[in-house]
């Protein structure tokens, strides 16, 4: 199922699913909404009672949605492709992992079916609307990296209050276009979700973009609510926790799938968030995660559990004080730090060596008899004595030179 990025980085889907997906085989359909433990244990369908998550849009950046399943009839409003393989719409399962993306939505915003919506899969927002917006990952020309950038600006441009990329570049860096794309979501008070990825698919460690400043990491906790082990991850930008294990989700042509994985979890925060966006319309994006974050349930270590647990009813209903907040601002400031700064520093330049003048002798202030005629300094530091010596050897040299001369004077003649 691994297969490559077009620039080789592995793809990013798989790795947001911790095991084989297998076809859920209930008895009947309310056996599937039966399986979605997660409603009453996190306190979402409380939720319900404030809020279904009307007048939000999430833009789901997947392997496209199946917009025809009885659970989301409805449901997708807009979308597009952006692989180059997919439906203009979004709308065509692309790829491998084809079933990925409509699990996704259907644990986001699915709404059943049948007599009061009773069977089928329920979304934690079943009243907020769906963009379906298709990539992949393994096929096609286009570079994925390219995909998700133009994914992220396409979905803001089209009305996206929430994005939702239940996906892992496995790496902890990403391409300088995602800085762009992303602070543009974010400048654009639109909140992006991402998946932490998980150990049994080789992610360790978080990676991108999930290691993005001011993105809403999730990782994932088995039905009791302790860390998975396969279907998560760790990392310090772990923002919350929610359930990644014995999930259900709607698949393409009307069937069902059993799933694991931070996939799952994610859409399960982004439909939370969506709730919080409709029952606090005014809420700026830093405020709506800062309510996701201050009424979870604290579970543990951070780089595990992030801020805890996920509350809904606490999230949509309790009074949280009003922060300053601003994903944009975080992630402009990193791309500051560690991405613009670097581009445009000033090289040190190299000194040129300066040739060195050649040095002028010095002659001898005592001049050619100076290495046999003691300096002035020691004449002085001698004192008298030396001095009287001195002037009768000067003498003494002077009658040696005339009678040197006068000798060979006298025999030239």
């Amino acid at each position: 199922m691994l297969r490559r990025f077009v620039r080789g980085v592995t793809a990013f889907l798989v790795l947001a699913l911790a095991a084989a997906l297998l076809p859920a085989t209930p008895a009947s359909a309310d056996a599937i909404r039966d399986r979605e433990y997660w409603l009453s244990t996190y306190g979402i369908s409380r939720a319900w009672s404030t809020t279904r998550g009307a007048g939000v849009t999430v833009a789901v950046i997947d392997t496209g949605v199946d917009g025809s399943h009885p659970d989301l009839t409805g449901t997708v409003v807009g979308g597009t492709d952006v692989s180059g393989v997919g439906a203009a719409d979004g709308e065509r399962p692309i790829g491998d992992d084809s079933q990925h993306g409509t699990m996704v939505a259907s644990l986001l915003a699915g709404h059943g079916h049948g007599a009061g919506n009773g069977a089928g899969v329920i979304g934690v927002a079943p009243e907020a609307k769906i963009l379906a917006v298709s990539v992949g990952f393994g096929v096609g020309t286009i570079d994925s990296d390219d995909q998700i950038a133009q994914a992220v600006r396409w979905s803001v441009d089209h009305g996206a209050n929430i994005i939702n990329m239940s996906l892992t570049r496995n790496t902890l860096d990403w391409p300088p276009s995602w800085d762009d794309a992303f602070l543009y979501a974010m400048k654009h008070d639109v909140i992006v979700v991402a998946a932490a990825g998980n150990r049994g698919s080789g992610t360790t460690e978080v990676g991108a973009p999930a290691t993005m400043p001011g993105v809403v990491v999730v990782a994932g906790v088995d039905r009791n609510g302790k860390a998975s082990f396969d279907a998560s991850s760790q990392g310090i930008t772990l923002t919350v926790s929610a359930p990644s294990e014995d999930l259900v989700g709607a698949g393409p042509g009307g069937g069902y799938f059993q799933w694991a994985g931070t996939s799952g979890a994610t859409p399960i925060v982004s439909g939370l968030l969506a709730l919080i966006r409709a029952s606090h319309p005014g809420l700026s994006a830093g405020n709506v995660i800062n309510r996701l974050t201050a009424t979870a349930t604290k579970a543990g270590d951070s780089i595990v559990y992030g801020s805890g647990l996920i509350n809904a009813a606490a999230a949509v209903t309790a009074s949280v004080p009003s922060v300053k907040n601003d994903p944009a601002k975080d992630l402009a400031e990193w791309i500051r730090l560690n991405r613009r700064a670097a581009s445009t520093a000033t090289p040190v330049p190299t000194p040129t060596p300066t040739p060195s003048a050649t040095p002028t002798p010095v002659v001898s202030a005592q001049g050619p008899f100076g290495k046999v005629l003691p300096s002035i300094a020691a004449l002085r530091d001698t004192g008298v004595p030396l001095l009287v010596y001195a002037i009768f050897a000067i003498l003494f040299a002077i009658l040696v030179r005339g009678a040197w001369r006068e000798f060979g004077s006298t025999r030239r003649k």
